[in-house]
């Protein structure tokens, strides 16, 4: 088979959007489709206005919202390298203590996912902010942590166990840094391989949108599958990687017997449920709670499906949870929390706070959820 040169333009993905209604994956939606415009513009362009002084204020002073959940990943203080699509996960830890100051200026308290919950059925209970790390990154406890220790702000770190034993993928990064190691890379699809230039930056970004959008697709063993053959070709150590980035049990401990944290499940191999069979996407949740039980002694009351957002969970997999005895649930679908979602407590919608809008003008846009309301046409539940 000839080779087939990946150069379509890429950019920054639509999960990351905090208004999107794409999942908020590692990685997601890189690059675009051809002929279409992005939306990032038009977001930022929304975030401007809405950031004027007064803007976000008078819209929470009019919206029914009790509080909006935040998703985070990685918190760092170094600038990321000039290739590093996957940076849009991270933000410093000084933009995580301004969030904290800001929302607390606003009158907000950052409170625990049990707390949040009797808020909603709560009217006269104060605006609140839950803060929520996904996947268990190392630098959670080297860079996140201090800040949230010296502020007392309560949090929920969900755990995939198959990264924290070393032997899960964290693939979209794996597929960042083999790609930024080579000039020229060959992925292993369906069709065939496929050969992407990787020479120059502008290239690089390319064929990582094709490859990630591409994988994004496949079903799970097929992607493992491709991964793994793309590792083996390149001498990449796929568990190694995933020990250097995914903290180990010894330091989920800490988290783990800490007053502030709230562990939560966050399934095993961090599959997009929606994907499995009924029986396999149960056994991800139950036992990722299980072995997260048995590592410290308490069961999870609160789960984290991962990627999050309308192709990756829907109404069976809320179903699921609820089934399985979850108190609560969380998604990737933007918005804020009403009293409605306490009827609805398996498919909580999340606010990403991202490298894209790492701005402290945006904060205030953030944190008021009639903004993410407006953007689906008023509906304040996102459960379809």
């Amino acid at each position: 088979m000839p080779p087939i040169a990946m150069r379509s333009s890429a950019t920054w993905p639509n999960w990351a959007l905090p208004g999107s209604t794409a999942s908020p994956c590692p990685a997601a939606g890189r690059g675009w489709p051809s002929g279409r415009m992005p939306k990032y513009g038009l977001y930022r362009a929304a975030f401007e206005m809405l950031a004027l002084p007064g803007v976000a204020a008078a819209l929470r002073r009019r919206s029914a919202a009790r509080g909006v959940i935040f998703t985070l990943h990685r918190v760092l203080p170094t600038r990321p390298a000039a290739f590093a699509p996957n940076a849009i996960l991270q933000i410093t830890p000084d933009f995580l203590e301004a969030v904290i100051g800001k929302v607390r200026a606003a009158g907000f308290e950052i409170v625990d996912l049990d707390e949040a919950l009797r808020r909603l059925e709560a009217p006269q209970a104060k605006p609140f902010v839950v803060l929520t790390f996904d996947d268990g990154y190392r630098d959670n406890l080297e860079y996140a942590l201090p800040v949230l220790e010296k502020h007392g702000a309560p949090f929920t770190l969900y755990i995939p166990t198959a990264l924290v034993d070393g032997v899960g993928l964290v693939w979209w990064q794996a597929l960042e840094d083999i790609i930024a190691a080579h000039d020229l890379v060959t992925v292993d699809l369906p069709e065939g391989p496929h050969y992407g230039d990787a020479a120059t930056l502008a290239q690089k970004n390319a064929t990582f949108a094709f490859a990630y959008e591409r994988y994004r697709k496949m079903p799970e063993p097929e992607r493992e599958a491709s991964i793994r053959a793309l590792a083996e070709r390149y001498g990449f150590d796929l568990a190694a990687h995933c020990r250097s980035l995914i903290m180990d049990w010894s330091e989920l401990k800490r988290f783990a017997d800490h007053p502030l944290c709230t562990i939560g499940a966050h399934t095993v191999h961090h599959f997009e449920l929606s994907k499995l069979p009924p029986a396999e996407m149960r056994a991800e949740i139950e036992h990722s709670r299980s072995v997260l039980a048995a590592q410290f002694g308490q069961t999870p009351r609160h789960l984290s499906y991962p990627i999050g957002g309308v192709a990756a969970a829907g109404p069976r997999e809320f179903e699921a949870a609820r089934e399985l005895g979850f108190a609560s649930a969380v998604t990737t679908r933007p918005g804020g929390l009403y009293p409605e979602h306490a009827a609805h407590a398996t498919a909580l919608p999340r606010i990403s706070l991202n490298g894209l809008f790492q701005r402290k003008r945006f904060i205030d846009v953030l944190m008021t959820a009639e903004v993410f309301t407006l953007m689906r046409r008023g509906r304040r539940l996102d459960i379809a």
